[in-house]
């Protein structure tokens, strides 16, 4: 099935990059720094002899550092999995997978101890145990946070001193700086009864100046595992860090793996309006502010969601992010305002030392007045379709975290599940490698070549990618501005190596926008075929949510790299 009217378009299977310059063989690679991935290394470490993490920054520059809200599980007594499950269900509307999304809140709590064993440093009560808050589309207080709004630097920093302490381990082996180009595929003669299967089977990568390795080297490992964060930099703005340009997702892709729930994209309502020339990472203002008892104003001054949802301010996230939408409209504005006065000053800096600095640094003081606010990208709820255990559709890809596609998020994450999701799954993942290394079920092969031609898009042609992506399946779409969108990404220049009239070569820049590329295309057309309305899939053509759509757009590559989408 594809977009009436359109040709399906056709996507490179390899990126344009040298020849690999060095070669080394390990039994798995990890590749991101976040929560999803550091877990995976540490699990893998003591459980397969040698476990390689290639992070495309700096150890703690994940997305994880930026988490601010927290991570919610039931922790209270008085709190239970089940009540975690109905909230998750309810936000995902309809299309949550309920077996993954049992597994995130039944195994979540004790996920959650193990960090606190691994020295993560959560606020506490005054009775000494997890303080607890909470977030929109929650009925319980169950979020645990850290330093008030700082729960994924203290997560990041945690497990970043857990892998220091073992950097001298053989075992284990760092590489940062690098950016992963693709996922290597090979045969394999062995692992199912019908014969030969394509597998995983490393990736080719290129460190930076200040990495290990030099250049363009290939990993071959048994088993690869992704946990590369999400899709921020496809859009104009974004909370996401400068590194989230879909790399994971689009190798992914490039190597055979189904995606899955990529229109799922979660704008997050709070994000600081910085004007319209504002671009690249912004910085959000957290749900806990509006848990907490922040409350929206539209221009005007008139408080606007009670009339929107019987939770308000606390309503799931695309609730309110089309909400802000609606009344930014009605009153000709391009913000709404966050007012968070009444909470008080010594409430506020003490609650939220990280967003009363960022604001400051903006010269906004907003114990003083409302701030300006306006919904961003934030998160992506699609991604590599996987199994409960993190594994993909290509056999020996396991994908984890914002990456995946697990089915816990369905149409629209949940306030703090996503810092549960990549710490539930990186257990499940590094488990289930494990026993099939173990039971020689993931044999080394060597990798394949794959046919085409390889893609390269020029660095300079980002700003209008991002453009596309924010004008076609931005916050507010119909199948106009989609199917706009999608012609004007066929025509963005995917042979930039080869053309003597284009400056870009294969270096980081380029081969970050050729991801970009691939996955604004990806999610442009999974959007135009999903013709309702749901969770973070908003259009104005199909406003209604309608049941026959409570199944998952999946896409992948053809051999000949023709995009399906079905």
């Amino acid at each position: 099935m594809s977009t009436p009217g359109a040709a399906a378009p056709v996507l490179a299977r390899t990126l344009a990059a040298p020849a690999p310059g060095w070669t080394t063989t390990v039994d798995a690679v990890v590749v991101g720094s976040g929560i999803a991935g550091l877990t995976a290394a540490l699990e893998l470490r003591t459980r397969v002899p040698h476990v390689l993490l290639v992070t495309k920054g700096e150890l703690s520059s994940g997305s994880t550092v930026w988490a601010q809200g927290g991570i919610a599980a039931a922790l209270d007594p008085e709190d239970s999995p089940e009540a975690h499950l109905a909230d998750t269900l309810v936000a995902g509307v309809g299309v949550c997978d309920p077996a993954a999304v049992e597994v995130l809140v039944t195994e979540g709590p004790a996920r959650v101890r193990e960090l606190v064993a691994r020295g993560a440093n959560f606020d506490r009560a005054e009775n000494g145990d997890i303080a607890l808050t909470r977030e929109g589309g929650h009925h319980a207080d169950r979020i645990a946070h850290a330093g008030g709004d700082a729960t994924g630097a203290e997560i990041s920093r945690a497990l970043v001193a857990q892998l220091d302490a073992v950097r001298s381990d053989p075992g284990i082996e760092v590489i940062e700086n690098a950016l992963v180009l693709d996922v290597l595929t090979g045969t394999s003669s062995t692992g199912t009864p019908d014969g030969p299967v394509t597998r995983a089977c490393g990736v080719t990568l290129h460190v930076r100046g200040e990495g290990t390795r030099d250049g363009v080297g290939a990993v071959l490992a048994r088993a690869v595992v992704l946990a590369t964060g999400g899709v921020g930099q496809v859009f104009r703005s974004s909370t996401n860090p400068p590194q989230a340009t879909g790399d994971g997702i689009a190798a992914a892709l490039r190597a055979g793996a189904t995606l899955g729930d990529l229109e799922f994209v979660q704008f997050h309502p709070t994000v600081l309006w910085l004007g319209l020339g504002a671009k690249g990472q912004l910085p959000l203002i957290s749900e806990a502010v509006r848990g907490e008892g922040a409350i929206l104003l539209d221009t005007d001054g008139h408080r606007f969601m009670p009339a929107q949802h019987p939770m308000a301010e606390l309503a799931p996230r695309d609730v309110v992010a089309h909400a802000i939408v609606r009344q930014m409209a009605a009153t000709g504005s391009d913000h709404v305002l966050l007012d968070a006065r009444h909470l008080g000053a010594d409430f506020l800096r003490s609650r939220f030392p990280t967003i009363t600095e960022r604001l400051a640094e903006n010269g906004l003081d907003w114990t003083e007045e409302p701030v300006p606010v306006a919904p961003a990208q934030h998160y992506h709820s699609g991604g590599v379709v996987t199994d409960l255990h993190g594994r993909s559709t290509l056999d020996g890809l396991y994908a984890i975290g914002e990456v995946a596609c697990t089915g816990v998020h369905g149409a629209n994450r949940l306030a703090s599940n996503s810092l549960l999701e990549g710490l539930v799954f990186a257990h499940r993942a590094a488990r289930q490698v494990t026993e099939r290394v173990a039971a020689g079920e993931l044999e080394q092969v060597e990798p394949v070549d794959r046919p085409g031609p390889s893609a390269l898009v020029a660095a300079a042609a980002r700003s209008r990618i991002q453009s596309i992506a924010s004008a076609g399946p931005g916050v507010i779409r119909d199948g106009d501005g989609l199917a706009a969108a999608a012609a004007r990404l066929a025509a963005v220049r995917t042979d930039a190596h080869e053309a003597s009239d284009v400056v870009a070569q294969p270096q980081a820049a380029e081969w970050e926008t050729t991801n970009v590329h691939q996955v604004a295309t990806a999610l442009t057309a999974a959007a135009a075929l999903r013709t309702e309305s749901r969770g973070g899939h908003f259009r104005t053509d199909h406003p209604d949510t309608d049941p026959a759509w409570e199944r998952r757009v999946v896409v992948s590559l053809d051999a000949d790299g023709t995009l399906r989408v079905r």
